[in-house]
């Protein structure tokens, strides 16, 4: 796929009527100012999230790290707009999503967030193409099908069904389908879990040079400390908190990382 523009993420304050004034005061792209989850089971009341902040820049690769219960599920199900937070405000490109109703929910999923998940969630009777034509068709501004699923490396398998593909082709398309939304975010939550050592590394690095070469920022969530190093910023997560933010100046490409 040559190179375009097409992947830039697009500004899309008017669609919330949020201010310009209020867009021009945010330094970062995202921002967690004190987050908080609580969720309630009878009289006990539990924390999943216990005050978290950070910010994320815009084509950023951000890698959320720690172990299972840690809370970073939790993170990217709220940036994603799938959750909302018990406390604290969240902004995304100037905009307040920590705010949003069910309907605004629906909207900024639908428009600016693409997901990857770790086990694909594709349509088993639907071609490769037809699977990442259907994210397209609930978008305002889609990227080109063809080139999308090109630059995956699916030119020749477009007419395939799910079951004839490998896992990590499986994860390509996932991947594809995605990008195909030209959504601001790309959230990954744990995108190599279900693959095998040699294809996770292919999928890691179509990640990491989607996210150099076309402005994208992505956030993948890990349980696998080895994974940071190919990060441009790192957040470990403990027992519902920030347990360190690292800004990695010298990302690893994912070719020399051993896990």
């Amino acid at each position: 796929m040559k190179k375009s523009q097409e992947f830039i993420p697009q500004v899309k304050k008017s669609e919330y009527n949020i201010s310009d004034e209020r867009a021009e005061l945010m330094s970062a792209y995202i921002e967690f100012e004190n987050v908080k989850k609580i969720y309630s089971m009878g009289e006990v009341k539990i924390a999943a999230l216990a005050g978290v902040s950070f910010t994320i820049e815009k084509g950023e690769f951000v890698v959320i790290a720690g172990a299972s219960g840690a809370g970073k599920s939790t993170i990217l199900n709220i940036l994603g707009g799938m959750d909302t937070c018990s406390e604290g405000n969240i902004y995304v490109d100037g905009t307040k999503i920590s705010d949003f109703n069910a309907k605004e929910l629906t909207t900024y999923r639908r428009y600016d967030i693409g997901f990857v998940f770790q086990f694909y969630n594709l349509v088993q009777n639907l071609t490769v193409k037809e699977n990442v034509e259907l994210a397209t068709q609930i978008c305002k501004n889609p990227l080109n099908i063809d080139e999308t699923i090109e630059a995956v490396g699916l030119k020749e398998r477009a007419g395939n069904f799910p079951a004839q593909l490998s896992g990590g082709e499986q994860q390509r398309v996932a991947i594809a389908r995605a990008l195909a939304k030209n959504p601001k975010l790309l959230l990954c939550d744990e995108p190599t879990g279900a693959l095998d050592y040699a294809t996770g590394k292919q999928i890691l690095k179509l990640l990491q040079d989607t996210c150099k070469n076309h402005g994208v920022s992505v956030v993948v969530i890990t349980h696998n400390l080895a994974l940071t190093a190919m990060g441009d910023k790192v957040i470990k997560v403990r027992n519902g908190l920030i347990e360190s933010i690292e800004i990695n100046e010298h990302p690893l490409p994912v070719e020399r990382i051993e896990y």
